[in-house]
């Protein structure tokens, strides 16, 4: 078992590996529990374990971060007359937790929750630093609020029920940090599966390193700012295909996009580790997207400042910047990522 602390600007535990459940600490008070139909199976487990009376199972997925399916969550809690000092437990992958966190933010002004991420990608960053939030059929992410919760249990056993590709694909927001923080150990995704011995070190490791920044700038106000590394093009991905590509594969997209403006810009050539990267991971491939598909996507990007749309920039593994960068660098580097893409199989013919 592997445990970690957030100190502020809220504290709570973070508990990752076998037999979470005798970790958790629940508020007094009322509980309701909201979770992925995927895994039904644990969050019944979680709310017979914990005594949780209210129960909502929803299909998760990008569809379920929709103001349509968040009233519906509101109504859930309110219809049942549940008080402000009730605690909302959520189950489930990144899109459950971004919802269950927005909707605990919210409700009565605000109550507090408990995260079971049962997946790669919850565990190592959606569940951790207090961001929740839903997309508008605009973009991603453009509804949200900073709600933090109580705790954050990861149970491994989850991870075993995972199709494979939904397993690997968490792993580049591990694999992000690693590029982050110049943890080599970060960058060594190969091997590793739900079997894997080293799997709930490794895990809790990426965690430490989302954990460390959260802490010296909760309120993305500077530091945390890096951890949007691949974000930016991968967000317009997600929304360009209707969010059909899946979140991990498209920010390993947007981070070999990243790396090279980074190598644009005098960096070392982060390229090739990216596309180590992407041969491990085996994405779908991306249909043929020209710069200007994405130009609406991106000029509704949430971190935006005034009129300018800033880049997280790697030059070095723990060495980045975000700045604005004009249009003919962002193109140039454009052209460039898609033909290392068609070169490695990744575009549609």
């Amino acid at each position: 078992m592997q445990r970690l602390s957030v100190r502020k600007p809220s504290p709570y535990p973070i508990a990752i590996g076998e037999g979470v459940l005798a970790q958790v600490e629940v508020p007094q008070g009322p509980k309701a529990l909201l979770y992925d139909r995927k895994v039904e199976g644990f969050a019944l487990e979680v709310a017979e374990a914990l005594k949780v009376p209210h129960r909502l199972g929803l299909e998760g997925g990008e569809e379920a971060k929709t103001l349509e399916v968040y009233g519906r969550v509101l109504s859930f809690l309110a219809q049942r007359g549940l008080p402000r000092n009730t605690t909302l437990l959520v189950v489930g992958g990144g899109t459950l937790t971004d919802l269950g966190g927005f909707v605990a933010a919210t409700y009565l002004r605000g109550i507090p929750y408990l995260s079971f991420p049962t997946t790669t990608l919850s565990v190592v960053d959606a569940s951790v630093g207090g961001k929740t939030g839903l997309n508008l059929p605009e973009g991603k992410n453009l509804v949200g609020a900073f709600h933090f919760p109580q705790g954050v249990y990861a149970e491994l056993r989850a991870l075993k029920t995972l199709p494979p590709f939904t397993f690997k694909e968490g792993l580049v927001e591990a694999f992000k940090h690693g590029l982050i923080s110049a943890d080599e150990g970060l960058l060594e995704v190969e091997g590793l599966a739900p079997e894997s011995p080293r799997l709930e070190a490794y895990l809790a490791q990426a965690v430490a390193v989302k954990v460390a920044i959260t802490e010296r700038d909760p309120l993305e106000r500077g530091e945390r700012r890096l951890l949007n590394l691949g974000h930016t093009l991968g967000h317009a991905l997600e929304a360009a295909t209707h969010h059909a590509l899946p979140h991990g594969a498209a920010v390993a997209y947007g981070l070999l996009y990243a790396a090279l403006l980074g190598r644009a810009l005098g960096g070392e050539d982060l390229a090739p580790l990216i596309q180590r990267l992407l041969r491990w991971l085996a994405p779908p491939p991306l249909p043929r997207l020209v710069w200007e598909d994405l130009l609406p996507y991106l000029a509704r990007d949430k971190k935006k400042v005034s009129e300018s749309l800033h880049w997280v920039v790697p030059l070095a593994p723990g060495r980045l910047e975000v700045r604005p960068l004009p249009e003919a660098l962002l193109r140039e580097a454009y052209g460039a990522w898609q033909a290392e893409l068609e070169a490695a199989g990744l575009v549609r013919p």
